[in-house]
């Protein structure tokens, strides 16, 4: 029986087991399954690769996508530069890193990005912000950082920096915090969106709710929208080829 599971911290909501439960069934991959390991500490996870000698793959979630650097003997250049790993392919013992945030989100950004999406804001400045940050540098996609917290001397603004002036020029905007995920509904990002348009693009990492009420403001405004449903999925279906496929970074 082939393994594969994903590890994080609870895991309870997690999407990824159904995901996969789904998808061996509807596939026909009987020889196939798919595991939650909520471990609480990363302290747990050489006894977990231990005792699931079996393992070919895993998903990485929080609080684990940098904790895991010292189990891997190699990695991809999107991890190194990231400085996370969310995707692990397990081949004769040794754990190869990747970063499937990286492509979920390029993909999923792509469909509705016009000739006005040349400046960006990245909302939040964790973890997944710093795949959007690569995926937008990628893409020639210039872009400001902002937060709550004011870092002097660094391309980030504070949330009350954000003019009309700066929405203005940055059209695409990607919110990578979880303000406004179920269950706090009526939390959003404290931009200026009186002043967004129909060029605007606005991308929500979150995926639940579908519509969030970063999104709604957005939309109100006749704003292009998008929720990271696609993204997930795209993260999920990468992980599948990766833990297929013969070669490594």
């Amino acid at each position: 029986m082939r393994k594969f599971g994903l590890i994080g911290y609870p895991l309870s909501h997690s999407f990824s087991p159904a995901f996969f439960a789904e998808k061996f069934k509807r596939e026909g991959h009987s020889d196939c399954v798919y595991e939650a390991f909520p471990i609480k500490s990363i302290d747990e996870f050489q006894s977990l690769l231990t005792n699931n000698p079996e393992l070919e793959g895993l998903n990485v979630t929080i609080p684990y996508k940098k904790d895991v650097f010292p189990f891997l003997q190699n990695f991809t250049e999107a991890v190194e530069k990231t400085g996370a790993c969310n995707c692990i392919k397990i081949k004769e013992g040794k754990l190869t890193g990747y970063n499937t945030d990286v492509i979920g989100f390029e993909k999923s950004l792509l469909p509705n990005l016009t000739t006005a999406h040349t400046h960006a804001l990245i909302l939040g400045t964790g973890g997944a912000a710093a795949a959007v940050e690569f995926v937008l540098k990628k893409l020639g996609i210039q872009f400001l950082f902002v937060s709550r917290i004011s870092k002097p001397g660094s391309s980030c603004l504070t949330y009350d920096e954000v003019t009309r002036e700066i929405v203005n020029k940055y059209k695409l905007i990607i919110n990578t915090t979880p303000l406004g995920m179920y269950p706090v509904v009526n939390s959003c990002p404290g931009i200026p969106y009186e002043h967004l348009g129909k060029e605007h693009y606005l991308y929500d990492l979150v995926y639940n709710p579908e519509q969030t009420l970063f999104l709604k403001k957005g939309a109100e405004k006749g704003a292009i929208t998008k929720n990271g449903s696609d993204m997930l999925i795209i993260q999920a279906e990468e992980s599948w080829k990766i833990w297929n496929e013969d070669t490594t970074p």
